[in-house]
């Protein structure tokens, strides 16, 4: 019976190591170092013919606690999440981050930030950003001689 190599992808052995290293070099206070960058919402983007669509995870979070602005091809989303500890509660891991969070996203062309819409449902955040006009491709007639 043959067992199958499935290598894993470049980036994900790059963090491994990454992981391993600063472990090894700072001991188990580094644990701290790379979670910093897991902490950052995870955001897909995509483009239809005149919307730009974002969806960010934000589980635990109440629209009261979501700041949304929108300056040309910029949108900003800034999150407070409230710190719930108890008394008498000792923490052994504590990766959820607690405080404010801002994540700065660059989107693919301009849009009109007076039309953008949003939606919490279910910890994810759907935002719906209508292109500009002079983002919008437009047909150009060509006339003949």
């Amino acid at each position: 019976m043959a067992l199958g190599y499935r290598p894993r992808h470049p980036l994900h052995q790059l963090r491994d190591e990454m992981d391993r290293l600063l472990t090894g070099f700072f001991g188990p206070a580094a644990e701290g170092i790379m979670p910093a960058f897991r902490n950052q919402p995870a955001v897909n983007v995509w483009e239809r013919d005149d919307v730009v669509m974002v969806e960010m995870e934000v589980p635990g979070v109440k629209s009261d606690q979501l700041d949304l602005s929108v300056a040309g091809a910029e949108l900003s989303v800034r999150i407070e999440r409230p710190d719930t500890v108890e008394e008498g509660t000792a923490y052994h891991r504590r990766e959820r981050p607690v405080g404010p969070l801002t994540r700065v996203i660059h989107l693919p062309v301009e849009v009109d930030s007076n039309r953008v819409e949003a939606q919490l449902r279910d910890g994810v955040l759907t935002i719906t950003l209508p292109k500009a006009e002079s983002a919008k491709a437009r047909k150009i007639n060509v006339v003949g001689a």
